[in-house]
């Protein structure tokens, strides 16, 4: 069982996105959390394509976020939306995953005018599965080195992650630890 969830809708294994999941997730450890990093390269494609809701990957996943007391979901912007494996993960998992669980939404994209895909695509998709959904960063690949342990690029944009961070931590329902 793990405190904090965070999942990576990336296809690709070295994203924008997935470096920026990475160095939140090391944040978080470094707060003392324990944190499982899970990623939709690693649920087999015959599951994500043919929609087996019977899937021991994704039992394990949706038993993981279930136990959560947070959940940080991450995707790079494609076609003015999450990627459509995101989609395709969601799709299986139950109904009421995120249920009264505090998700905190990640995203980048290649312009400004992608940001509103966080708003009107990500934002709704963690709703329908019952999330209580934060704020949320939008994160520039001009701002973003992928190839850096530390890899956003501006103070500003640290700074919002880190509220966002603690904005979850003070929403996650210490509660569920115990039941």
């Amino acid at each position: 069982m793990y405190d904090i969830v965070i999942i990576s809708g990336s296809p690709s294994s070295e994203s924008r996105s997935q470096s920026v999941l990475k160095y939140i997730g090391n944040i978080l450890k470094n707060k003392g959390l324990s944190v499982g990093h899970i990623s939709v390269r690693d649920v087999p494609a015959e599951d994500l394509m043919f929609g087996n809701f019977n899937s021991p990957e994704v039992n394990d996943i949706a038993e993981n976020i279930k136990n959560a007391k947070g959940v940080i979901v991450g995707s790079p912007v494609y076609k003015a939306a999450y990627s459509g494996v995101l989609k395709s993960l969601f799709d299986i998992l139950p109904q009421d995953a995120f249920k009264d669980t505090p998700v905190l939404p990640v995203m980048s994209g290649g312009s400004i005018s992608h940001l509103l895909a966080l708003e009107y695509a990500l934002k709704p998709l963690i709703s329908t599965l019952k999330g209580t959904t934060l704020k949320g960063v939008y994160y520039l690949d001009s701002q973003v080195d992928k190839t850096s342990d530390s890899p956003i690029q501006e103070a500003e944009l640290i700074q919002r992650t880190e509220t966002q961070i603690e904005d979850l931590l003070e929403k996650m329902d210490l509660e569920k630890s115990f039941s």
